[in-house]
This record gives C-alpha cells, sequence and structure tokens, in this order.
C-alpha cells in the first residue's frame, strides 16, 4: 500500500500554465516579439534559470528575460488575487481521498515558495500538505529527481511508497528517476513516446487517481 503522495502544482492542480501563457503573449505581442504557444511548451516544467535559456536562445543575448518574468509574475498575483486560483477537475476529490486514507501529501514544484504558497491559500488547500519542496529549496530541477526525493525524505517515507501526480514530461522523468509510482493527467504536453514506458497511470483528471489499487493494497 501506498504511504504517499507527491503531487506538481502547475498545469496539474491549477490551470496555472494557462494564465502565465496568456501574460507572456500579451506582453511579448506588446513588445513586438514573435511568439506562440508552441514556444511556450519548451519553458513548461522548468526552472527560471532553465527558461532564461530558452529565451535568450530564441531572442537573442540581450534580452530582458528576468525583468519580463518579474512583470509577468506581477500580473500573475494581481489576477489570482482578484479572480482566485483556476483549480483543475477533481483536485479537491483527490485530496480529501487521500486524507481519508490517512496517506502524507506533499508538493515538488518548479515554482518559488512565495507563489506556491500564494496559489496552495488562493485554492483553500494548503493544509491538506505535509510538506512543501519548491525551486528555490532544490539544486538540481526536473527531470532531476532531487524534488521527489526531497519530498519523500520531508514525509519520512522511502519514495518507493510514494505515488507522484505530473503533467509534464520532464516531471514524469523526474518522477521515474525517483523510483515513485507514476500518474499523469496530461495539461499542455501529451505524454511522448521516450516517456510513455515510465507512466504507470494516464488519467483525464485527478479525482480518476481514486480507483488505483495500490491505495487498497
Amino acid at each position: 500500500m501506498l504511504k504517499g503522495a507527491v503531487f506538481d502544482m502547475d498545469g496539474l492542480m491549477f490551470d496555472t500554465e494557462r494564465l502565465v501563457y496568456e501574460n507572456w503573449q500579451q506582453m511579448m505581442d506588446s513588445l513586438g516579439y514573435p511568439y506562440d504557444l508552441e514556444f511556450f511548451k519548451l519553458t513548461i516544467g522548468k526552472r527560471k534559470k532553465e527558461v532564461e535559456q530558452i529565451y535568450l536562445s530564441r531572442f537573442g543575448k540581450d534580452f530582458p528575460y528576468w525583468e519580463l518574468a518579474d512583470r509577468c509574475r506581477n500580473i500573475y498575483v494581481e489576477r489570482v488575487s482578484r479572480e482566485g486560483i483556476p483549480v483543475k477537475k477533481g483536485l479537491y476529490e483527490i485530496l480529501s481521498f487521500l486524507k481519508d486514507k490517512n496517506v502524507k501529501i506533499a508538493l515538488a514544484t518548479s515554482t518559488s515558495r512565495r507563489t506556491t504558497e500564494l496559489n496552495l491559500r488562493s485554492a483553500e488547500v494548503y493544509e491538506y500538505f505535509d510538506a512543501l519542496v519548491c525551486a528555490d529549496e532544490v539544486k538540481n530541477g526536473k527531470p532531476h529527481p532531487e524534488v521527489f526525493l526531497t519530498a519523500a525524505k520531508k514525509l519520512g517515507l522511502p519514495s518507493e511508497e510514494c505515488a507522484a501526480f505530473e503533467d509534464s514530461i520532464n516531471g514524469i522523468k523526474s518522477a521515474f528517476a525517483a523510483n515513485m509510482i507514476t500518474v499523469m493527467v496530461p495539461d499542455f504536453l501529451q505524454p511522448s513516446d521516450e516517456i510513455i514506458p515510465m507512466i504507470n497511470y494516464l488519467f483525464d483528471d485527478l479525482s480518476q487517481a481514486v480507483e488505483m489499487k495500490e491505495w487498497q493494497q
């Protein structure tokens, strides 16, 4: 029986990838840079230092990535504060189910702690989590397994006794390398041929995960 569950956040728990994309698209359009969803998808599941290199490679070494990233975050915070966080289908159901089963719950995200806490409190799910591991607390980003291994350690569990919930390709690679049961609920990115063998469960929404046999054993 699995004793722990480790969740990614953006694109899995919350529909935040869409918000971030819309903010970047509007900014880039206003500045005259060519931009589209396919380019944005290259940045999903990566930490900001990695994303910076993607932007510099496309738009040149003088591209003001950090200035625009800060502007994007300010727009994001204002929007979430005004409208609330868009919650993905099945989130409340799976979190309540896991709590009822006494499964320990952690978060393993490529987002900073300040934004992570903003999101969790906005959705009123902060209290469900026994541990948080954010981008600024680990050395290596996904697909390295460090963030998932750290989450398991914070829960006091071996990684093989945890399920990892992800929506991104890098996230599945990270969870697989950490030797967790992998659960993918795709958002912008569908599973590639490379990661299909790494996925234990593929669901349309989080609520379907209550049927996993590992909770019942």
